[in-house]
């Protein structure tokens, strides 16, 4: 992986956060990397590159724990990760690692385009949202995931000539599929009650954050009303389209103020608001802080999470 300015999940023309693109150093499939995890921090060692610096990634890492310990944060939550942890991080999420610890288990890391088309699976992968964490433990989950992504690591270790990308997007459709019918944790909502135009309407609104917080406009663009719109995203967040944009809004001006050090009034202005003075006000009332305050408790430690789960 390299640090790269720009990706497809941040509006902005250029990303003040450190971005890691999809570059595994020995490409044996083109869109997949299995690797230990324990590994690819010995390899961002010997680049020089500290193991828990915040970035992000313009690729899906899933990671399944297997042994030892350690501690994750994803976009201001802090996970204990152990055996039978999954951690499933998308494009654009801001992660770090806040304590590498001894926990070692295997990376999946791929790109959008790599699930097989034809598949259930090529929608998970295109959604933004969902789950970063899972605690299986002991269940017969971790157990059939476990065999499944063995047999991922068994195929991508062929001799290369004799590796089918064909079975590992299989594979990893099947793995994909097996998490997504695991029970959804109880985060406030259930984004497949959308629908179609839910998973619509949150794809949109990756891409027109920073440019528009009006409801109609995403309504116009995709071709419905603000009424099918509310009624999608209350089913999948118990809550209006008003309140979902500007939620995306204000985490992304979250992200920015912990973990960059650009001007308030400059991240204002990525996300759309030419005033400060507007900026400021947005802010406090979506986070009960203002944005000079949120950005004190964040110095110092990277961008610790508050809360831990």
């Amino acid at each position: 992986m390299r640090t790269a300015d720009s990706g497809g999940a941040d509006p902005s023309q250029r990303d003040a956060i450190p971005r890691l693109d999809f570059n595994p150093p020995h490409e044996r499939v083109r869109g997949l990397e299995i690797v230990d995890l324990a590994a690819l921090h010995e390899r961002r060692r010997r680049r020089g590159s500290r193991t828990d610096l915040v970035h992000r990634v313009d690729f899906h890492t899933l990671t399944l724990i297997t042994e030892g310990s350690a501690e994750h944060a994803v976009d201001f939550v802090t996970y204990p990760c152990r055996p039978g942890t999954l951690l499933w991080i998308r494009p654009g999420q801001v992660q770090r690692f806040v304590r590498p610890g001894t926990a070692n288990g295997t990376q999946l890391l791929f790109t959008s385009a790599f699930p097989p088309h034809t598949s259930s699976a090529d929608r998970l992968v295109r959604q933004w949202y969902g789950p970063a964490c899972r605690q299986l433990g002991a269940r017969p989950e971790y157990a059939v995931l476990s065999t499944l992504i063995g047999q991922m690591r068994a195929e991508y270790g062929r001799p290369v000539e004799t590796v089918s990308a064909e079975i590992l997007q299989l594979l990893l459709a099947t793995v994909l599929l097996h998490i997504d019918r695991l029970p959804h944790p109880d985060v406030g909502g259930d984004p497949h009650a959308g629908g179609e135009v839910y998973a619509r309407f949150r794809a949109e609104l990756e891409r027109g954050y920073a440019t528009t917080r009006r409801a109609a406009d995403y309504a116009h663009r995709l071709g419905y009303t603000v009424k099918t719109l509310t009624r999608a995203c209350v089913a999948a967040t118990g809550q209006p389209v008003k309140p979902v944009i500007d939620a995306r809004v204000a985490l992304e001006a979250q992200r920015l103020l912990a973990h960059t050090d650009e001007p308030v009034a400059t991240i204002g202005r990525r996300l759309g608001f030419p005033e400060p003075t507007n900026f400021g006000k947005f802010f406090t009332r979506h986070t009960g802080v203002t944005p000079g305050a949120f950005r004190q408790s964040h110095q110092g430690g990277q961008g610790a999470s508050p809360r831990t789960v």
